[in-house]
């Protein structure tokens, strides 16, 4: 039996939620209104995940989420700041006020409103976090990856690599590929271990839209890893597009893009229209959708110049970072998908051979097994490492991802959902990793003192089991 930790909706205002408000520096009790607001909300914990509802309109959202998960905001912001920090040599502050001012006028009315609800909601909790901060935390995938490398070239006046980031495994299968004939989705989310971890399970509630369950990090407005399910039928994931160069100051931020199309798109062409509109090149990456109602999927490769799409009714596409679009691919990335040293080609290379081993019987447990499979096609063996589709480059000596190696990255989760799951606005997810082996950072920074700069923010990640979460629990 998986343990759960529920604090009751109607007792969050009394306890205040695992002690926030009676924490040094808070603000004091709730209003009225904001404790009806708060009693909306609902968290618990199970299987190292925390699960989140909220529901109404977009500032009680962003209130409850706030007030919530204020701890996990204030670490969140925390260890941003260090990283960015660490990576950049810039001021966290310098990064909030430009990407302020390049973000906040692209924002639409209820994504603001929602940022204004968590930034109050925090500080309502004792935890000070202002909505330009919060603005820069939701972009900081495509500020720090994409916008970032564009600035530092006018600093340094000479050639600087765009995105290094190789991460996450995904695909999608419908058809005669899957046991039931209908859509079967898998994802795992590859990240930097010091970074900020996706650990929320989110249930979205809106007044106006689409209800949303996905995976998320505390103090996000979008999904960030985008593993999603809405009440529309629509399921999907994404893997970024590896080594990809470009983005438009001009364009919208991809976090309210993102946002915007899974709470209000009703189906795949809408979802797709909605996140081309005003595309900015940030967090570039190729989407992997299903339509549980139609039983047709799509991918959608969103470059900055160019974009890939595809939809079928049979048959399957698969996600591990190199572009498919022979034009994103060799006029906008500065990959080589013939080498297979390289992470995402000895991973697509697995899916292939997954896929057509698999075809007919694809189902749940399949796509967990996907997720965790540690086969090196590069070594033609198994060894867990930087090229398998459940990665640990932290177990790898060679230079890998950004050409480090034991790179401090890797596989931190595993999720998988059906049509049967979907329809019931429920999915299957295993955090830690994806295999289930636990990460213990005090060996890892023993092991590599060259990451010493990381102690102070790595956390330990210990074997889950794999729990459904749906909806409305």
């Amino acid at each position: 039996m998986i343990a759960a930790r529920l604090i009751l909706p109607a007792l969050l205002p009394a306890l205040g939620v695992f002690g926030f408000a009676a924490e040094p520096g808070a603000k004091g009790g709730l209003t009225a209104e904001q404790q009806s607001c708060v009693a909306k909300g609902k968290r618990f914990e199970r299987a190292g995940w925390i699960y989140l509802h909220v529901e109404g309109a977009a500032g009680d959202r962003g209130f409850q989420h706030g007030y919530l998960l204020a701890k996990e905001i204030a670490e969140g912001l925390r260890m941003t700041r260090v990283s960015w920090e660490h990576e950049s040599g810039m001021e966290w502050e310098w990064l909030v006020k430009r990407a302020a001012a390049m973000f906040v006028p692209k924002i639409d009315a209820e994504d603001l409103a929602e940022l204004d609800g968590i930034a109050e909601g925090a500080r309502a909790a004792g935890v000070e976090a202002s909505r330009d901060e919060l603005i820069a935390y939701n972009g900081i995938a495509e500020l720090q990856d994409y916008w970032w490398p564009i600035e530092l070239r006018k600093i340094k006046d000479a050639p600087v690599n765009g995105p290094g980031r190789q991460s996450c495994s995904s695909f999608v299968a419908t058809g005669s590929w899957t046991r039931d004939g209908n859509v079967v989705l898998g994802h795992n989310t590859m990240q930097g271990y010091a970074d900020p971890l996706p650990l929320v399970v989110e249930d979205i509630a809106p007044l106006k839209g689409h209800r949303i369950l996905w995976q998320t990090t505390a103090g996000w407005i979008h999904s960030g890893t985008d593993f999603f399910i809405t009440d529309a039928g629509l399921a999907g994931s994404e893997t970024t597009i590896g080594g990809f160069q470009g983005f438009d100051t001009n364009g919208i931020p991809e976090f309210t893009r993102m946002r915007r199309a899974t709470q209000d798109a009703g189906s795949i062409e809408q979802w797709c229209e909605i996140m081309k509109r005003g595309n900015n090149g940030g967090y570039a990456n190729a989407w992997l959708l299903g339509d549980v109602k139609s039983r047709e999927i799509a991918r959608l490769e969103l470059g900055l110049k160019f974009v890939g799409y595809e939809k079928k009714r049979d048959g399957y596409f698969i996600g591990s970072n190199v572009a498919e679009d022979r034009k994103i691919l060799k006029l906008e990335t500065d990959d080589n998908d013939e080498d297979i040293r390289l992470s995402s080609v000895a991973r697509r290379v697995r899916w292939r051979q997954l896929m057509k081993k698999h075809a007919g019987r694809i189902d749940l447990d399949l796509a967990k097994r996907f997720e965790a499979d540690h086969f090196d096609t590069f070594r033609g063996k198994v060894w867990p490492g930087s090229k398998t589709l459940c990665g640990h480059f932290e177990l790898d000596p060679e230079a890998s991802g950004r050409g480090v190696p034991f790179e401090c990255s890797g596989t931190v989760d595993g999720k998988v959902v059906d049509a049967a799951m979907a329809k019931g606005m429920s999915f299957a997810a295993r955090w830690g990793t994806a295999c289930g082996t636990p990460f213990v950072a005090r060996k890892f920074l023993a092991a590599h003192p060259q990451f010493e700069w990381m102690s102070g923010v790595l956390k330990d990640r210990p074997g889950q089991p794999w729990a459904v979460f749906r909806a409305g629990e």
